[in-house]
């Protein structure tokens, strides 16, 4: 039974990262076929570090991603403890609309937040389509992510902990990052890689 799930586990891997290696590999063919080797070559990569368009796009996209990633990840932290605090129903409700952009399409997200900086350009002069609004937009996305890694972590805690801080004579400020933030590094941490690659990858929101 093992030996049946070592051979299942590495057919799945080699389907996700055969495609990666071969990529990779015919990068540095000195033809443009991606089936018949030319011969080895670096031009392609040359002429990527030559092309400013391509290096400007780059500097772009990584400072958009960082930045909505640590924005992100520092708002829906504080949202996911918000959530925790509150009674059953109302955090279901805000859980609710915390998911929505997860399961809309992100082409319906896009459109969505292009007609809404439009309308409030045009209302008041304000959230004219720039880097701003783009950095605004991957956060928007990136959000709902944070709070859905966050908040299991939060469920996982020990509350006794952060009110024995408190009987202690802890300020209520000191005791959460003396206590509630160490538990959660974890989880804030993979929030922040995913939104970072979220980011990175999400091309529909950054076109519209």
């Amino acid at each position: 039974m093992k030996v049946l799930s070592r051979i299942y586990n590495a057919l799945i891997f080699l389907f996700l990262y055969a495609p990666i290696v071969l990529l990779i590999v015919f990068s540095f063919n000195n033809g443009k076929s991606r089936v018949e080797w030319k011969g080895f070559t670096l031009r392609w990569y040359e002429n990527l570090f030559n092309n400013e368009l391509i290096l400007k796009s780059l500097r772009v996209t990584l400072l958009v991603a960082v930045l909505a990633a640590a924005i992100a990840t520092i708002i829906g932290t504080a949202a996911a403890v918000g959530m925790h605090g509150m009674n059953k129903r109302l955090r279901h409700v805000f859980m609710t609309v915390n998911n929505l952009p997860m399961v809309n399409p992100e082409i319906v997200t896009g459109v969505s937040l292009m007609l809404m900086f439009v309308f409030v350009f045009r209302a008041t002069g304000l959230l004219k389509p720039s880097f701003f609004t783009l950095l605004l937009s991957h956060i928007t996305f990136c959000l709902p992510y944070v709070v859905l890694q966050v908040s299991p972590k939060l469920r996982q805690m020990n509350p006794h902990m952060y009110e024995a801080a408190l009987d202690l004579g802890c300020h209520p400020f000191k005791a959460f990052f003396k206590v509630v933030l160490p538990q959660l590094t974890p989880a804030i941490l993979s929030a922040f890689l995913i939104s970072l690659t979220y980011s990175i990858d999400d091309f529909i929101i950054s076109y519209f």
